[in-house]
């Protein structure tokens, strides 16, 4: 199963302030009071009157990101961060290969990163992503890591994320879908999956 990323995450009051104005803006609801913003082509050509840049080739260290963030994004993004800590995210995995890199902001400058993994050899807490989540303020919690305490895995693609946050979807909407199917199982009389084929 494929997995993609491309997104900023920040405090949701952080996100709805910089984003109030804009067309293109969706945010998705996170937990723990965290929101993402899907970066989408419209996005960017709104935000810094030019469409998107990509790398030629796949991305490295030297090159993190497949989204070339040129100075007038970057610039934007640090600007958000006079107000809190603002990251930048992608992902791409198929097949169980792929990669993760992020940047962090705060105070109008890079704070951490940006950092590139392609292996993932190190322990969880280490790999980029879940490094960024934990310097934005993500806390620990019952799940594995901040990827999944926040709900970073409920959607698989920028398509996802944009129909999550257009549908007002919290991010433990899954949870509740899935409790919500385990009661109507063990209701008397009950015995089909309508409910959930149906919800879906």
């Amino acid at each position: 199963m494929s997995y993609q990323l491309s997104a900023v995450v920040a405090d949701v009051e952080l996100l709805r302030e910089q984003t109030a104005d804009l067309d293109h803006a969706v945010l998705a609801a996170l937990r723990q009071d965290f929101a993402l913003l899907p970066v989408t082509p419209q996005l960017v050509e709104e935000l810094t009157g030019a469409l998107p840049d990509f790398a030629i080739g796949e991305p490295n260290a030297e090159q993190p990101f497949q989204l070339v963030l040129w100075p007038v994004l970057a610039d934007l993004l640090a600007g958000w961060s006079r107000q809190g800590p603002v990251g930048y995210l992608e992902a791409e995995f198929a097949g169980g290969l792929g990669h993760q890199s992020a940047v962090v902001w705060l105070g109008g400058e890079v704070s951490w990163g940006p950092c590139f993994d392609d292996r993932l050899d190190r322990p969880r807490a280490e790999w980029p992503i879940n490094e960024a989540l934990a310097r934005l303020g993500a806390e620990p919690g019952a799940w594995i890591d901040p990827f999944a305490e926040l709900g970073l895995h409920l959607e698989r693609d920028t398509a996802g994320w944009l129909a999550h946050g257009r549908r007002g979807l919290t991010a433990d909407y899954w949870d509740e879908l899935a409790e919500e199917w385990e009661d109507q199982q063990s209701a008397p009389g009950s015995g089909n999956l309508s409910f959930l084929s149906d919800t879906l």
